[in-house]
């Protein structure tokens, strides 16, 4: 029997931790405990490359709760069963239906215990339901976690290593998201709080801002570090994953303010205080302003994630603003759509503004009809 075999109880669930610092030292016993006990369950988060071996799991015990990045293609092969969950509804899930036996982390040393290293994520809310704490020690990894050390007794450390996270250079926008950004960025005022997703146009988005904002997040990025370095950034990051180059982690510790989504993405935190200014995208919208950023072509290109939570926030943040900002054509293909070809990721309600190179429209007040003229005048004759 395997130390993994012997933490676990029958009938238990194992929670991979995720993120750049997914403990992938003890991914081969997990997927060998997995396929030896047919009790068994596992739950994945996300990883920058699909997990070795994960084809040979069996689907209807193996769950995502984020897609794109490496959890792509297994989720459309069907290896992996995908858990369409905004990421703030993660910490009830886990207390409930995917409550965990045993977290399989990676930790570093610090007084007190131990402290995660790039990401928090969902990790502590499922220690908070009840689950043990199976460990990587990585010695020398960057810690960003500011929260209350986990004791050394609640920890069992099978692997001690001197292992990094995983680096993930960030992706060049394009001309069209450079437009879209330059857009968005007339619309941030200083002293903002800022959320933008991570890829290409969310890289543009940091590059336009010309007024100092206060960073919180779901993902720390490079981009973020040139944002101090042109003294734009106010206060500390807040995040619950940081994941980039050496760059990031040389610089993130100390600097993020690395907590869990049940601190992150809290609904109430985020719509108080400084205005929360929303900056999201999608693979298309529809003529209602509804988003789908989960499907493209068929693939799951992207997960819920924290997006609606995010963009509730902001429409309800007093003088905040829910922004999707996205290029008016994709591959040649009009953003702009009738009908979705994916889920509703993002209702329509949650949308105060949509950017694209071309322009602005503000949906905030207006009718269905009212709403429906402003997008279809801002993709003009690409308008379905």
């Amino acid at each position: 029997m395997t130390p993994l075999a012997e933490l676990l109880p029958a009938g238990g669930r194992v929670a991979f931790g995720d993120g750049a610092g997914a403990p992938l030292e003890l991914w081969a016993s997990v997927r060998q405990l997995v396929q030896e006990r047919a009790d068994v369950q596992l739950l994945l988060g996300w990883w920058f490359s699909a997990p070795p071996g994960v084809a040979d799991l069996p689907p209807e015990r193996t769950r995502a709760l984020i897609s794109g990045f490496g959890m792509r293609r297994p989720i459309d092969a069907g290896q992996v069963g995908f858990v369409p969950a905004r990421y703030g509804s993660i910490p009830a899930l886990l207390r409930t239906v995917l409550k965990p036996d045993l977290l399989v982390a990676a930790v570093t040393p610090v007084p007190g215990g131990y402290a995660f290293t790039t990401e928090s994520s969902w990790m502590r809310a499922a220690i908070s339901a009840g689950a043990r704490v199976a460990a990587v020690v990585r010695h020398d990894a960057p810690c960003c976690d500011v929260e209350e050390p986990l004791p050394a007794d609640q920890v069992v450390v099978l692997v001690e290593s001197d292992g990094k996270p995983d680096t993930l250079a960030a992706a060049m926008p394009t001309d069209a998201q450079h437009a879209v950004a330059a857009n968005v960025a007339s619309l941030v005022p200083e002293g903002a709080r800022v959320q933008v997703g991570p890829g290409g146009l969310g890289g543009a988005v940091y590059a336009a801002l010309r007024v100092p904002v206060v960073v919180d997040t779901g993902l720390v990025t490079d981009p973020v570090v040139d944002l101090d370095r042109r003294g734009l950034l106010l206060g500390q990051p807040i995040a619950p994953y940081v994941a980039g180059t050496e760059l990031l982690y040389d610089w993130a510790p100390g600097r993020v303010q690395m907590s869990g989504v049940e601190v992150t993405h809290d609904p109430s935190r985020l719509r108080h205080g400084l205005p929360l200014f929303a900056v999201n995208t999608g693979i298309e919208i529809d003529l209602d302003g509804q988003v789908n950023a989960e499907v493209a072509g068929g693939s799951w290109a992207g997960g819920v994630g924290g997006q609606p939570d995010y963009a509730a926030a902001a429409a309800a943040s007093p003088t905040g603003l829910s922004i999707f900002a996205l290029a008016t054509a994709n591959a040649g293909r009009p953003t702009l759509v009738r009908s979705l070809n994916g889920p509703v990721t993002t209702p329509s309600h949650d949308v105060d503004v949509v950017v694209t190179d071309r322009g602005i429209a503000d949906l905030r007040g207006l009718s269905r009809p009212e709403r429906r003229a402003a997008l279809s005048r801002l993709w003009g004759s690409d308008a379905p």
